[in-house]
């Protein structure tokens, strides 16, 4: 099994303050990464046009990144907000024990988990019959990823882009799923953990746009004490995409 696959299964398998006299809320000072090495790389907002709004990208990038000129697969991490401090630093330590290659980290995170900042369950969710207000718009986040985060990702940092990476949980694997069936080029691999099949279940169930490319991963995984009827949406999927040729599903 290629190296970089050992590190995409293992992704898969993870699922303080002092009281300060200050008018600060508690958990909201201004904190640093510097001294937390597992963690550090570079991080920027980008203003996209196209979302109306602002992202926090975090790019933990390869140890010894600036000492050569090698070409790094690229890992995205949808929910940033939560993955990235976790997946981020758990790559490091699996490099160490598992040879695995090095690779760019980026996590795309909202800044906050407050509904009306944090829009996982606009961006993430098909705009199908079944969509309830609020969800719908991960044909616009589909095109802010493609058109807008790795263009200016991987403008900045030696990407391979063939070895190109999506990686989502629970909403976000929804969203991993959808980038599979419109646009199955975009990621060489993709990693859905735990997906949600709605809304647009339809579509899960259906044959996706064509690829070109013909060493494309998809990865999913359903937990088995998942909620039950995510869990019996899952199993569904799998039997529906073992009958196609080429297809493992366990």
């Amino acid at each position: 099994m290629p190296k970089i696959w050992v590190f995409l299964v293992g992704i898969m398998l993870l699922s303080a303050c002092q009281p300060q006299e200050s008018v600060t809320p508690a958990g909201k000072e201004q904190q640093t990464l510097q001294h937390l090495p597992a963690l550090q790389g570079d991080y920027f907002e980008l203003e996209s046009a196209l979302l109306e709004r602002s992202l926090h990208i975090y790019v933990r990038l390869p140890l010894g990144y600036d000492a050569n000129e090698t070409h790094y697969p690229i890992v995205y991490l949808l929910d940033g907000d939560s993955l990235f401090p976790i997946l981020g630093a758990n790559h490091l330590f699996l490099t160490y024990d598992d040879n695995l290659p090095e690779a760019i980290i980026v996590g795309i995170a909202y800044g906050s988990f407050e509904p009306e900042i944090n829009k996982r369950g606009y961006d993430f969710t098909a705009n199908a019959p079944d969509a309830r207000e609020g969800q719908g718009g991960a044909a616009k986040f589909h095109d802010f990823l493609k058109r807008e985060l790795i263009p200016e990702v991987e403008g900045r940092y030696r990407a391979d882009s063939n070895q190109r990476v999506l990686f989502g949980q629970s909403l976000g694997g929804s969203m991993v799923l959808y980038s599979a069936y419109t646009d199955p080029d975009l990621f060489w691999g993709r990693i859905a953990s735990n997906p949600v099949f709605a809304p647009g279940r339809e579509m899960f169930f259906a044959e996706g746009e064509p690829a070109t490319r013909t060493n494309l991963r998809l990865v999913v995984t359903s937990g088995s004490d998942d909620r039950p009827p995510l869990r019996a949406a899952a199993l569904a999927w799998f039997d529906y995409v073992a009958a196609y040729e080429n297809c493992e599903a366990e």
